[in-house]
Order: C-alpha cells, then sequence, then structure tokens
C-alpha cells in the first residue's frame, strides 16, 4: 500500500470527526492501525520520540495549555511533519506570538483600517486564524491552496477552524504566500540561530515583533529537540 492511501484513510477519517478535526490522541492510534496494514509513512516525516518531553519544554514558554491549544500544536506537528526542526520551530513560535495557539479573530476586527470592511465578498476582511489571514487576495489564495472549493470565499471564518487554521500557516510558510518570502529563504535544513529566526518575520510581517518572536522560536526548537523531533 501506497503513502497515498495513508492520507486517504486520515482523510476519510477526518470527515467523520467532531468539527472534521481528529483528536491529538487519536491521530498515533490512527497511524498504528494504518502501519499495521501495511500503509506507508511519507519518507521525510519527522515525529516525536518522546512528546512528554516536549510538552514539558512547551509549558516552560506557554504555561498551561488546554486542549484547543494542544490541538493546534498537534495539528502543526502533523502538517509540518516534512519540515525540519527550525522550520517548525519558528511555525510554532509564530502560532503563538500572533494567536497564542488558538485560531482568531484579529482584536478589535481591525478597527478604522480598511481591511475591516466588507470587500468583493461581501465579508470584513481582517486578520483570522493563527497567521491572521486578511485581505480578500489572501482568502482567494488560502482556498485555491486548501482545495476548498469556493468554501472559504463564502465563509471568511472557516479560517479559524483549527485543521484550516493550521494548513494556512503550513502551506502559507513554506510556499512564500503572504510577504513573498518563504522559510526556505531565510532558515536551515537544521537547527536555526537568533539572528536566522529574528530575519524570518519577514514571511509573516516585515520586522514587526521580530526580535520577541526569536527568541520564542529558540525556545520552541529547544523543546522539539527534548522530544528528539526527527
Amino acid at each position: 500500500m501506497s503513502k497515498s492511501d495513508r492520507a486517504a484513510l486520515f482523510a476519510a477519517m477526518r470527515e467523520y470527526a467532531p468539527n472534521n478535526q481528529i483528536p491529538a490522541n487519536d491521530v498515533p492510534v490512527i497511524d498504528g492501525i494504518a502501519d499495521r496494514w501495511g500503509m506507508a509513512r511519507v519518507a521525510s516525516a519527522h515525529t516525536l520520540a518522546n512528546p512528554a518531553a516536549f510538552y514539558a519544554e512547551v509549558r516552560k514558554i506557554t504555561g498551561a495549555l488546554d486542549q484547543v491549544q494542544v490541538n493546534t500544536i498537534e495539528a502543526l506537528l502533523h502538517k509540518g511533519a516534512h519540515w525540519p526542526i527550525a522550520w517548525l520551530a519558528y511555525g510554532l513560535a509564530t502560532a503563538w506570538h500572533e494567536a497564542r495557539m488558538k485560531p482568531i479573530a484579529e482584536w478589535g476586527k481591525g478597527g478604522n483600517r480598511p481591511y475591516a470592511k466588507p470587500g468583493k465578498y461581501g465579508q470584513p476582511q481582517y486578520g483570522r486564524g493563527l497567521v491572521q489571514l486578511t485581505w480578500d487576495r489572501n482568502y482567494e489564495w488560502a482556498d485555491k491552496a486548501l482545495g476548498l472549493n469556493g468554501s472559504l470565499l463564502k465563509d471568511f471564518d472557516r479560517a479559524l477552524e483549527p485543521d484550516i487554521a493550521s494548513d494556512i500557516l503550513v502551506k502559507g510558510m513554506e510556499t512564500g504566500a503572504f510577504t513573498g518570502k518563504a522559510l526556505r529563504d531565510y532558515l536551515p535544513t537544521e537547527r536555526g540561530g537568533f539572528d536566522q529566526f529574528r530575519n524570518a518575520r519577514r514571511i509573516i510581517n516585515g520586522t514587526d515583533k521580530a526580535t520577541a518572536i526569536a527568541s520564542h522560536a529558540l525556545a520552541f526548537q529547544n523543546a522539539l529537540s527534548a522530544g528528539g523531533w526527527a
């Protein structure tokens, strides 16, 4: 059986899961079934050897985590399983800085900014999700990139769904969809350094809060190392 069989299994299970989101605790169970059935794993996929050690370090950054935050982290670990450690560390740091690991609507919903007004889809274009997706054009990109067949354009709030929000973060940071700059432009395929993480802020939003996010990225990188991300 092929890698696509495993992907199809997860897609089918997701259809029946609550809110179309497979609970974090069920992911390894489904993976175990797929292993027994001989479904191939993605060769480049990374996993945590010691999740408890990983989360112990994460909580030093975040404090106590609720289930939504854990589910978000698990979704990013799953969807970013092909990423090297520096990339995933920066993705986690971004989700923590922008949304505290919970897909949210922008504080103040744009206030008096131009994107607070309805655009061509009749909906306010303020930020939503883990990376604060903003403006009609970015919702158009996400709808196409995720294969949502127009459902996101009908309801921008779908960007608040954990599964979709995680996909947007991973695909957008990997391809450079947000600013034209991608993870590969700033980060190595091994451990990253402070200056590399600071410069990587340009993937999302210029240099805004770049130093603080770089510090978070170093901490998440250490957490991934503690958890045996390999």
